[in-house]
């Protein structure tokens, strides 16, 4: 199947990390497991791709283990 290249993006100052799609954003990530939600709320197939290392992802300003900030905010932020 194929899909749009998917970037996530460099973290920004509170770790969080864009993700997008084309011009489109998905959401935004502040772990892992968000990548992993924000693909699937956009309909990606995951059993067809491994989120960590599929090459339709660009891993932008670190890879998926790269969360900075993660630490001095280990809970997402306030709704």
């Amino acid at each position: 199947m194929d899909y749009p290249s998917i970037i996530v993006h460099s973290p920004g100052l509170d770790g969080s990390r864009r993700v997008t799609a084309g011009d489109e954003t998905l959401g935004i990530a502040y772990h892992l497991d968000d990548v992993v939600e924000i693909l699937r709320l956009a309909d990606v197939d995951l059993d067809e791709i491994e989120v960590e290392e599929s090459d339709i992802i660009d891993w932008q300003g670190g890879g998926p283990d790269d969360w900075p900030g993660l630490s001095e905010h280990p809970a997402h932020p306030a709704q």
